[in-house]
């Protein structure tokens, strides 16, 4: 009786695995704007639901918003720049540019649906506009690219996994775990898509991409000597991101000849 209770076990947890996969591959879609087939499970229209819903309390672990006009003007300004003259602009996404109050975390992100913050503490390290111009490209980037949405998508995809798992034995807290780790942060496959498609922007925009690479300087400097090796993180090394900003200028600057 327990040897059969086992086995309609296990073959519900095949079940529920084999339909997570299926509906996984149902759900693979190209990217128009990067060529890429993600796994996506929303449209853009909950992505920029997510981020409006999402942005009020992230500006808020951060300080709310910096109290000074001029400085959120210019943000908004290179912010809009760079969307009206690339192919963001042909996207559904409602960019909206945002300068946190925060005089210590030096950091840059973007909401899924084109709400983008970034700290005055990483804002006034920024050496020139072209610099500003690179950390907002960048983040335009993750929305274009959708790296939360598709984030969101793998993560529900191992915890249908996770369930399958748990059901035919107990796995389930190793697989869940998987999810959850994905869905933290970005990989280093966004981080250098979201680069390369900076550079883009800002050539497109008439900025000096060059400028992105002393943004990585500036990262790099403000990491320290304790900063965690690259095989130990999910963001790639700075000095392998200015390669691979370098590569970006080349093959951006000779398109647009």
């Amino acid at each position: 009786m327990r040897s059969s209770n086992f086995k309609i076990r296990l073959l519900i947890g095949i079940a529920i695995v084999a339909f997570a996969f299926i509906r996984k591959c149902s759900q693979q879609e190209e990217n128009p704007y990067t060529g890429r087939v993600q796994t996506i499970n929303m449209s853009s229209d909950q992505e920029i639901a997510i981020g409006l819903q999402s942005a009020p309390q992230m500006a808020q672990e951060y300080g709310g918003l910096y109290p000074n006009n001029q400085y959120q003007a210019l943000v908004d300004n290179v912010g809009s720049k760079l969307v009206n003259n690339s192919i963001a602009k042909q996207t559904p996404y409602k960019y909206e540019f945002h300068l946190l109050a925060d005089p210590n975390t030096i950091n840059a992100f973007a909401l899924p649906g084109g709400q983008i913050f970034i700290t005055y503490a990483l804002f006034s390290k920024l050496e020139n506009e072209d610099q500003l111009a690179g950390v907002l490209g960048h983040e335009v980037g993750h929305v274009l690219g959708r790296h939360s949405a598709e984030r969101i998508a793998t993560s529900d995809f191992w915890q249908t996994v996770s369930t399958g798992a748990s059901v035919g034995a107990d796995m389930g807290g190793l697989v869940s775990g998987i999810g959850q780790q994905t869905l933290l942060k970005n990989g280093r496959g966004d981080e250098l898509e979201s680069d390369e498609l900076g550079v883009r922007f800002m050539i497109d925009a008439g900025y000096r991409p060059e400028e992105m690479i002393g943004v990585m300087r500036i990262l790099k400097a403000a990491a320290g000597p304790n900063r965690v090796p690259e095989m130990q993180s999910t963001h790639p090394d700075p000095e392998n991101r200015i390669e691979k900003i370098k590569e970006a200028i080349q093959k951006y600057r000779k398109a647009s000849n």
